[in-house]
């Protein structure tokens, strides 16, 4: 859960950069970084917090040239702190190399270990250290060439930038497992951008021209764009859950629309698993759109029920005589007119420990509702991710060791159901190959509002396209090992 931006070949890299991360902020909000270069050096600024908090005006200003890398991070490997923080701007006998990088290494430890036995001092616990470690030992004459040595020893998912004095690079792993796009502006075709997410170049008046390829590695010079495959082929793994809930709704992820995706897994959702009921509503934001969708399945209205503060982050402040239910109280309220008296269908996009849901549905009931229905648009999460995800161990995702009755009982609500695997990966088809009677770019035919809708036949599982791992347990890249404690202390610290 990391966002990566960069950009060459443009006057204002620093700020197009900053506006490029803000873009990004969903990705992650721990920290926030750019590194710049004016052809000759490179200038860093890395800090705890938001990207508006760690960027004011004077700050962007000290970073000069027209070539930039940024990041955003989510602590995955590596704790929340300064440290960890990237991109990581390093000198070494060749130079000077900042890396950007989004997913997990899943023999960062092993690779960690040989590169201390043979004398590499580490100075933060993130696995990206790792692939600057390998860089500098790299026997390869130019970056490019010494990065993708680099890469060819590591194992697992990684969509990385990384910028010297002169060279922008950009490469993703043989599975393609976090997502990677490049861009160009209109007016200034020779500058590049290259992030994330497609939703970035919007922001800066950049067009989207392509995704970057499951291990392409993408080199941008003074020369122009070179592209390569130095890394042996393997099969396609995009991770689904970017569709779920990581992408923002207005990015287009390898031709599907997120937000199309979204709205195809409620209408899914809802043939799936049908249910009487007077109204349907989201637990906001990420559950709306998938909303929309099983309200046009289904022709149960749509309602807003629950209303979620935009203003509230991490909360240490709790009031002396505890409320029940604080957190999500702070979160979100319920709207009672709505839901008094009501059957309610509640929407989200998971459940992992299953402690908020059990409170969304208290709320819920506590303003009225007559029976609450809880739909999930995703299958059940019974498996951690070694990909770039920070999630619990399946000790403590409740769907690894309880049935979805077990599940629906614990939340208290009348009924609990899940999308399929194969009704998930559906929607990502149909969203990303429009349908007959279906406007430009949207799968999902169009009807009256509350009326009934055919669901278009799937075009065929197509699950071995997909990392679904943390749904099934089959890991498409085998995790060498659990850390060590000396590792967990390392990420605590």
């Amino acid at each position: 859960m990391c966002g990566v931006f960069g950009i060459y070949g443009h006057a204002e890299a620093a700020n197009l950069t900053y506006l490029g991360l803000h873009s990004l902020q969903h990705r992650g909000q721990e920290s926030a970084g750019i590194v710049t270069t004016d052809g000759v050096q490179l200038y860093a600024h890395r800090a705890m917090g938001h990207v508006i908090d760690v960027f004011p005006q004077e700050q962007l200003a000290r970073l000069e040239g027209e070539a930039a890398i940024g990041h955003v991070r989510y602590s995955t490997a590596g704790g929340s702190h300064l440290k960890n923080a990237q991109p990581i701007a390093v000198e070494y006998s060749r130079g000077s190399i900042a890396i950007g990088h989004n997913g997990n290494l899943t023999n960062a430890q092993q690779l960690r270990e040989q590169l201390e036995a043979s004398g590499s001092i580490f100075q933060a616990a993130s696995d990206t250290e790792v692939i600057v470690h390998l860089i500098a030992k790299s026997t390869q004459r130019q970056m490019p060439d010494r990065l993708a040595d680099a890469l060819s020893r590591v194992e697992g998912a990684y969509s990385l930038l990384a910028l010297s004095h002169d060279t922008l690079v950009a490469a993703r792993d043989p599975r393609g497992i976090r997502p990677l796009c490049m861009g160009r502006f209109p007016r200034q075709p020779g500058a590049v951008v290259i992030a994330s997410e497609s939703t970035s170049f919007d922001l800066i008046g950049a067009e989207f021209e392509r995704e970057i390829e499951p291990g392409e590695m993408v080199v941008v010079t003074a020369r122009g764009v070179e592209s390569s495959f130095p890394f042996p082929r393997a099969d396609r793994k995009l991770c689904l859950f970017e569709y779920v809930y990581f992408a923002r709704p207005d990015s287009t992820v390898e031709g599907a629309s997120v937000y199309e995706v979204r709205k195809q897994l409620g209408r899914v959702l809802a043939a799936e698993h049908p249910v009487e009921a007077d109204v349907v509503i989201p637990v906001p934001d990420s559950g709306v759109p998938a909303t929309i969708g099983y309200s046009e399945q289904s022709g149960i209205p749509f309602e807003m029920g629950l209303v979620r503060s935009h203003y509230i982050g991490r909360t240490f402040i709790e009031p002396e005589q505890r409320i029940r239910h604080f957190g999500v109280k702070l979160k979100l309220s319920a709207i009672s007119r709505t839901l008094k008296g009501k059957r309610v269908v509640v929407v989200d996009d998971s459940i992992v420990r299953g402690t908020t849901s059990r409170k969304i549905v208290k709320l819920i009931r506590d303003a009225g509702a007559r029976e609450v229905h809880f739909r999930i648009s995703s299958p059940p999460n019974s498996w951690p991710c070694y990909y770039g995800i920070d999630t619990p161990t399946r000790s403590e995702l409740i769907a690894s060791n309880h049935s979805i009755e077990e599940i629906n009982s614990y939340i208290t609500s009348d009924s609990l159901a899940y999308v399929s695997l194969e009704g998930m990966v559906s929607a990502v088809e149909r969203a990303t190959v429009p349908h007959a009677g279906a406007h430009a770019g949207n799968g999902a035919p169009q009807g009256a509002a509350g009326r009934r809708l055919p669901l278009a036949e799937p075009a065929g599982p197509v699950t071995a396209r997909f990392c679904h791992a943390c749904w099934t347990g089959e890991y498409p890249i085998e995790f060498r090992s659990e850390p060590s404690a000396r590792q967990l202390r390392l990420r605590e610290a």
